[in-house]
């Protein structure tokens, strides 16, 4: 099975990837969540593994975007938990008060703020496309420089930590999902179902609650909702929610069905179960 990820080696996604399978898969490294994605889309993977959610941040706009909008032919089959172990990394030992730059993906430089505020107050902030890119980086140049990253990735390599634990809270956990081919059989052992919709006069005073009446009247236990721009005017969203049960089950197909007569689009994104990592 071939499997995409958020790469290159060493990304955290790599490591949601090892912790929830027990196959042996063919690993391909992306340089970015869409195109890792979109290799699931295009028939380049057989499945991806991409980051959705962080306690610390909230959820990660590239996933949801791309699944919303391109990767029609893509959904989710399941998910897993990574905890996230940021470490301060560099090419060789160096005091910190010394690093003049630190580079990390945007994701972790914010779950990491009050640390880089602290510590490292007049330290250079650069983004990077991921926390390993960002260690490899770092590893090829004979410079003052630190990455955000994980241990890992520094053993990967041939990187120094020089700290650890640096996020701003220890409970600092990612969601990955899965994804495959939309064509591909459903679980049929899933618990949880997440869907996008847009398209309804969501500028109206409760318009907003009239649409999620028809999970509520059928006692549905929605377990997040955010909304993001649609891109076609300010004011306009589409809703992302994660519910309580399977897209097969008779009670989530009418409330889906019910949703569908009150939006101009309505998507169902997967129905999956949770996979604890090893």
């Amino acid at each position: 099975m071939r499997v995409a990820f958020l790469g290159p080696a060493g990304t955290y996604a790599e490591e949601a990837l090892r912790a929830s399978t027990p196959e042996d898969v063919e690993e391909i490294p992306h340089p970015t969540v869409y195109e890792a994605v979109m290799a699931v889309q295009d028939g380049d993977a057989d499945r991806a593994v991409v980051p959705i959610e962080n306690s610390l941040e909230g959820s990660v706009s590239a996933t949801l975007d791309v699944l919303a909008a391109e990767a029609t032919g893509v959904r989710i089959a399941a998910e897993v938990d990574l905890p996230i172990h940021h470490c301060l990394i560099a090419r060789d030992s160096t005091e910190l008060g010394a690093i003049e730059r630190v580079l990390s993906h945007p994701q972790a430089t914010a779950q990491c703020a009050r640390f880089l505020r602290e510590r490292l107050p007049d330290a250079e902030r650069t983004s990077t496309p991921s926390t390993a890119e960002a260690v490899r980086m770092v590893a090829a140049e004979d410079r003052p420089w630190a990455a955000l990253g994980s241990r890992f990735a520094a053993e990967l390599y041939g990187c120094q930590v020089l700290d650890e634990q640096v996020a701003d809270s220890e409970d600092n956990v990612t969601r990955f999902v899965w994804l495959a081919p939309s064509a591909e059989p459903a679980d049929p052992d899933a618990t949880k179902t997440s869907i996008v919709f847009w398209g309804f006069n969501d500028q109206s005073p409760g318009a907003l609650v009239d649409v999620l009446r028809e999970l509520a009247d059928r006692n549905i236990n929605l377990t997040k909702i955010e909304s993001r721009p649609r891109r076609v005017q300010l004011g306009h969203y589409m809703f992302f929610a994660d519910l309580d049960g399977a897209e097969h089950e008779p009670v989530i197909r009418e409330a889906l069905e019910g949703l569908r007569t009150r939006v101009e689009t309505l998507r169902v994104l997967g129905s999956y179960s949770a996979i604890a990592a090893r």
